[in-house]
């Protein structure tokens, strides 16, 4: 890279990189209110010690779910206990629970539950969306950088609603923002677009601006479900279903309309896909053609 060239990941991906299908795969999130550090990765056993962190991640994997920490935007430290948050992020199926547990330990039994596609039951129905903010500064300074301001704005602007969060997949598209239950992911937003997000969200509806996609689906049926969405033109959030078979994308609308998308890999520039790190090629999945079927 050249010294005129910007030296931030973020900053070196909104040059060129598509932010649709980007978003990281999760039909499930459990987040825990965790206010001390977080290490890198917060289950490499820094915040939660080596045993109670390998079995964590192993439940975790094991039902499909994402595992964020999540604390108040400035960091408060003095109340007690810890809020955890349960969701679902499937269309028609989508649900968050919030609960209060003792301690890190309690997540053993409630990973599991996330499995099911029901609500479970065992905490308060969130009938908001929840906003969570990457702010993870040990993973990449960009999100700290980029990912606090944001959600103290949004703070300001929606309440208790918003959670600074750790590593959400993609520090180079900072500030990156996860809505909940839906799943839907977004980068590069500044505040006024991030409540425009949440304000959509709160209606039911899909803000298209900065839309990476809707962690339900991989990348390709991220990419395939935005690019039906801006043809077809429907916010709402439950309307869209995705299906892959072998290398055929469909989506399918709930009123019956249904699209192929075509998809395709490019590649782009090597570029770090975090700061410091080093450069590799960047590929973007891309739709290219919908074809109503």
């Amino acid at each position: 890279m050249t010294d005129s060239l910007p030296s931030t990941c973020s900053a070196l991906s909104a040059l060129d990189e598509p932010l649709p299908g980007t978003a990281a795969t999760a039909p499930g999130y459990v987040c825990l209110e965790f206010r001390s550090g977080w290490g890198r990765d917060i289950l490499d056993g820094t915040a939660l010690g080596p045993e109670l962190s390998a079995e964590l991640s192993a439940r975790a994997d094991a039902a499909g779910v994402r595992l964020l920490f999540v604390r108040r935007p400035g960091r408060d430290t003095v109340r007690s206990g810890h809020t955890a948050l349960l969701a679902r992020t499937e269309p028609e199926h989508a649900w968050c629970e919030r609960l209060e547990i003792a301690g890190p330990d309690d997540l053993l039994e409630l990973i599991p539950q996330v499995v099911a596609r029901p609500a479970p039951g065992i905490g308060d129905p969130v009938s908001e969306p929840v906003v969570l903010v990457c702010a993870h500064g040990r993973r990449d300074r960009c999100c700290a950088v980029q990912g606090r301001p944001l959600a103290a704005a949004l703070q300001a602007e929606v309440g208790d609603a918003v959670w600074e969060c750790s590593h959400t997949g993609g520090h180079r598209f900072a500030p990156s923002m996860i809505l909940l239950p839906t799943g839907y992911t977004y980068g590069r937003l500044d505040a006024v677009a991030g409540a425009e997000a949440v304000r959509a969200a709160a209606r039911g509806e899909v803000f298209a601006p900065g839309l990476r996609g809707r962690s339900t689906w991989d990348a390709a049926g991220q990419a395939a479900e935005i690019a039906v969405r801006e043809i077809a033109g429907d916010h709402d959030v439950a309307a869209y279903t995705v299906e892959t078979t072998g290398t055929e994308t469909v989506v399918r609308h709930r009123d019956g309309r249904t699209w192929r998308v075509d998809l395709e890999t490019r590649e782009l520039a090597p570029r770090p896909a975090s700061c410091g790190a080093a450069p590799k090629p960047v590929r973007p999945v891309v739709a290219t053609k919908v074809t109503a079927l």
